[in-house]
């Protein structure tokens, strides 16, 4: 059976229900007309009502579940020297790409994880919609682009480093790998993931944070002064989203209809510290790691073929770092009242009524990687080395 994740965490930009996907869905039955326009701005504003009804009833609730949720010591003990050994074994340079590249032999590689004015544009760029390319998006893409300013020169990197993505799993709540999270050289978190309440648990280090419009925080929290934003387009209003944030502007009215959750109106951070993820990272992962079919013209809804951004910030940490590691991956719907998220009172049941993931044949993949020794798994949550039992 295929459980797919709910977008309030997951990488996506539509929920089941979401005023983005009602509206895509109405877009295929009448376009064209003044009257179906009307009427698509009315379906968006309801259920941008409703979504947001329901997220105040969400948020509102009484905690139950961290009321009742205690973390074994002793695993947390096992979870520490684990990622201790980690942390303290030698270094191994081009490792992790090297064995994604040895076991994905077929798939070509990406050269620009990010994009800027100087990019080379394959024609594989321009083959896709968001989030697996630029088709038809060309001018907007310049326009962004033409935001940044020349490159600088970088700095040699360090000789060997090791990343680790966070994802946002309750896994990571009570284990307090804070501190030994922010020993990695780089530290990838996604969406709007917070630190300050949690820091005792997640860190306070953000090499980079890689999120979409509606996933971006709120209120930032990310301290590093260096931080990188890398923006994930995934519709072509994510442009203007991006353009608006670089230029410390307000998004326009009629874009900001198309978003199904609260954007920021603003990232406090220099045009030179936002990227632009390469969309043949997404189309990599989806079509050459996970196998999923290649996107197809719909007149109804979604494929139902994107990754998650978690997997897919793995990928990119595989180009970016030497060694890779993952900390608050997997879903255990064995559980289904576990907290979903480290964050917020959401149970695990929230897996079960959103249709965009294929969480199974994600889990299975990292699974296979984190078998192999290609990535380690610091908190166990897709598979556990540490755990005695070999248990996943």
């Amino acid at each position: 059976m295929r459980h797919r994740e709910p977008s309030s965490s997951s990488p996506l930009m539509e929920k089941p229900h979401s005023p983005l996907s009602t509206m895509r869905r109405t877009k295929g039955v009448c376009s064209g007309s003044l009257r179906c326009g009307v009427g698509i701005l009315v379906v968006i504003t309801l259920a941008s009502l409703v979504a947001f009804m329901l997220e105040t009833s969400r948020t509102n609730g009484s905690h139950t579940i961290w009321n009742t949720y205690t973390v074994d010591p002793n695993h947390v003990k096992l979870v520490h020297s684990f990622v201790k050994q980690v942390l303290q074994r030698e270094c191994k340079p081009s490792f992790a790409r090297k064995e994604m590249e040895a076991r994905f032999s077929t798939s070509i590689q990406v050269q620009d994880h990010f994009l800027s004015k100087n990019s080379q544009f394959t024609e594989t760029i321009f083959q896709y919609p968001p989030p697996f390319g630029f088709k038809d998006l060309g001018g907007k893409l310049l326009e962004v682009l033409s935001l940044f300013p020349s490159p600088a020169k970088e700095e040699a990197a360090k000789s060997c480093r090791r990343c680790v993505v966070i994802g946002n799993g309750g896994i990571l709540r009570g284990l307090e790998l804070g501190n030994l999270i922010d020993q990695f050289d780089v530290v990838i978190r996604l969406n709007s993931g917070p630190l300050r309440e949690f820091s005792k648990d997640v860190g306070n280090k953000t090499t980079i944070r890689m999120s979409y419009p509606e996933g971006s925080p709120v209120v930032w929290e990310d301290v590093d002064p260096e931080v990188q934003f890398v923006a994930v387009v995934y519709k072509s209003v994510d442009f203007s989203w991006v353009k608006a944030m670089m230029k410390k502007e307000r998004v326009s009215f009629w874009d900001w209809l198309f978003f199904w959750q609260r954007v920021p109106e603003e990232i406090p951070i220099g045009i030179s510290q936002f990227r632009i993820l390469n969309p043949e990272i997404i189309r990599q992962t989806a079509l050459d790691l996970l196998h999923f079919p290649a996107p197809q013209p719909k007149i109804w809804g979604w494929d139902q073929n994107v990754p998650t951004l978690g997997i897919s910030a793995l990928n990119l940490a595989t180009y970016l770092c030497d060694e890779v590691s993952l900390a608050g991956f997997g879903y255990n719907l064995s559980q289904p009242r576990a907290p979903l998220h480290y964050y917020e009172d959401v149970s695990m049941d929230a897996m079960l009524v959103q249709h965009m993931h294929d969480v199974d044949t994600e889990r299975t993949l990292i699974g296979s990687l984190v078998r192999a020794g290609i990535m380690s798994d610091l908190t166990g949550g897709v598979h556990c080395s540490f755990c005695g039992n070999d248990e996943s």
